[in-house]
């Protein structure tokens, strides 16, 4: 099973895409995206990887396919790394409902857990909105203790760090929490008790910091904090602020803000088609009609009454109008290209056509660093660009398959 990936939460692929282009060979995938018979992104997978068609689970609920895990566990083949960017809807900062590891989606973390307890592979990679390290709100930090908390029990050594692509010279500023864990008997993890929990490891020996270096800073604290609570007292009072960096092992977390080595970063303007249709233009009166582009693009204080009839006072701040071209984009979401005036979609003015437009969902693609009409395979417009709210910044997998290569090779 060497240098062989399992795949959970696939979506369209871009974990498999960035490993694979880092030699990295994926055996075994599943993406299920509940409530809904249509399931657009396992048909774009398995149209570009179909050799999944052939894996009887790869389209069906996860919590399905653990349950037959402690009866049969070659239902899930070894594997030497497993990966997920596992659901994020339960800890989004845009979610007012969350609810955390008690979320519906959040639950999914222990199907993760018992994946990880019957096929005990050497590494695991996750993936998270960098919310997860302070949720839920009432009780900051209790999420992510969880998953440590687990992968303690479970004989894991754990190292976090909070990456924002665009920093590292991707064009998108996408923001994400990488989970990696290593089994306490490989020779990473025995490297990182030999050398001991430190500032040293985050900054410069561990996992991340080869492929996404930091500045070498001097740190105020530099003692590793003691996390021998069981996983029942962490979800019943445990609170803890992670830093965008940390780690943990054997029963102790040692956790630091980093600051990165800024690369040379992409701009907006670099993915831009030179034609597009001209069903992405927008008109200048939805620019200035009431609650128009601008109006959404822009800072508010106002009155507003709420369903019930209590009335307060409503107020945000302004966001660039329109985008800016020659930075990195912001962080692309799910309701991306819709042509309904709003805050979050991206409105540029088209350098060739000097007129304003949403991004065309192949421009979406480059952002994430999808080949071009990566998700063109049957599904409707808007669930291309819902596919790419969820998706990774494939580069930055591709980097991080470069370096499970070193790890994994030792």
């Amino acid at each position: 099973m060497k240098h062989s990936v399992v795949e959970l939460f696939a979506g369209v692929g871009g974990f498999r895409l960035g490993l694979e282009q880092s030699g990295l060979e994926t055996i075994w995938a599943n993406q299920w995206e509940p409530a809904t018979k249509i399931q657009p992104a396992a048909e774009c997978y398995i149209t570009h990887f179909p050799d999944q068609k052939n894996n009887p689970y790869f389209n069906t609920d996860i919590s399905e396919v653990t349950a037959q895990l402690e009866t049969n566990p070659k239902v899930i083949p070894n594997h030497s790394l497993l990966v997920g960017g596992f659901p994020c809807q339960d800890y989004s900062v845009a979610t007012t409902k969350a609810k955390g590891m008690l979320g519906k989606k959040g639950v999914l973390w222990w199907e993760i857990e018992k994946i990880v307890r019957i096929k005990n592979p050497p590494y695991i990679l996750l993936e998270n909105v960098d919310r997860l390290l302070a949720s839920p709100a009432k009780q900051r930090g209790r999420d992510m203790a969880i998953l440590l908390g687990c992968l303690r029990d479970l004989n894991y050594s754990v190292e976090w760090r909070v990456i924002n692509a665009s920093e590292y010279g991707f064009a998108q500023k996408r923001r994400r929490v990488f989970i990696f864990a290593s089994r306490n008997d490989t020779k990473h993890s025995k490297g990182l008790k030999k050398e001991g929990l430190s500032h040293n490891w985050l900054q410069k020996n561990g996992f991340f910091p080869a492929e996404f270096p930091v500045k070498q800073e001097p740190v105020d604290h530099d003692k590793p904090d003691d996390f021998n609570y069981t996983v029942q007292e962490i979800s019943d009072k445990f609170s803890f602020r992670f830093q965008n960096a940390g780690v943990m092992s054997e029963g102790k977390i040692y956790t630091i803000k980093v600051a990165p080595i800024q690369a040379s970063f992409k701009p907006l303007r670099e993915v831009l088609l030179k034609e597009v249709e001209s069903k992405y233009f927008v008109t200048e009166t939805d620019i200035l009609k009431s609650r128009g582009w601008q109006y959404m693009k822009g800072s508010k204080k106002e009155q507003r009454t709420a369903k019930n009839g209590h009335v307060y006072q409503y107020a945000e701040g302004a966001i660039p109008f329109p985008d800016k071209l020659d930075s990195p984009s912001r962080t692309i979401l799910t309701n991306e290209g819709s042509q309904n005036p709003n805050r979050s979609t991206h409105l540029i003015e088209d350098p060739f056509a000097k007129k304003y437009r949403t991004l065309t969902p192949v421009e979406v693609e480059r952002l994430n660093g999808f080949p071009d009409n990566w998700t063109d395979t049957g599904m409707a417009e808007s669930k291309r660009y819902f596919c790419m709210g969820n998706a990774l910044v494939v580069g930055v997998i591709e980097r991080l398959g470069n370096r499970l290569k070193q790890v994994m090779k030792t």
